[in-house]
């Protein structure tokens, strides 16, 4: 009778796990696939960050302002964000400011990563709004070196439903801790 509990429990993990499997990047969006092929659901990334939270990075690359007005993880290491908005400039297609590549993105991530002892092959989980900035951020990191850098393809908000609103996925939607309040150590202040 043990065994076949055991063997019950076993493949009740086993299935579980094939359930939990990584998404086919064949089915992400162009803008979320990265060169890398690694990704993560919110889900995937709170577990991940909570089971071992001092042998990662989990780094939040939207804007401040994004982080400041519209919250952020409470997993969240920092905000380093990949792209700053520049408030000279105006997108008249996107109705917006231009947002502008951050040039200190990748030596701000080294500068995480060597103040938490971690290495450019320690695992490094990106999150957006959406999944497409963190998946441009991921290429930028494997690029330079990077070996195990995760894009969560479903983002902080999630994607659009139909109706134009982002309940689909993501962190927020999945009910996962999050906040609005940012304190200093995890904010990203631009000079």
């Amino acid at each position: 009778m043990k065994k076949i509990v055991s063997l019950l429990v076993t493949l009740f993990f086993i299935s579980t796990s094939l359930l939990h499997a990584a998404i086919d990047p064949s089915q992400l969006p162009e803008a979320k696939r990265t060169i890398s092929g690694k990704y993560l659901s919110a889900k995937e990334a709170y577990e991940m960050v909570v089971k071992n939270p001092q042998k990662m990075l989990f780094v939040d690359v939207r804007t401040p302002a994004e982080t400041e007005y519209v919250g952020i993880a409470d997993q969240v290491n920092l905000n380093i964000p990949y792209m700053l908005d520049d408030y000279s400039t105006w997108d008249a297609k996107k109705s917006r400011f231009q947002m502008s590549p951050n040039s200190a993105f990748t030596m701000k991530i080294a500068d995480a990563l060597t103040a938490r002892g971690l290495k450019k092959n320690d695992p490094i989980i990106l999150m957006c709004r959406s999944g497409d900035r963190s998946a441009a951020a991921a290429n930028l990191l494997t690029t330079a070196g990077y070996t195990k850098v995760y894009s969560v393809y479903d983002g902080f908000e999630g994607d659009k439903s139909k109706e134009g609103f982002r309940t689909v996925n993501g962190w927020k939607n999945a009910g996962l801790p999050w906040g609005y309040k940012l304190d200093q150590a995890r904010a990203y202040l631009v000079f």
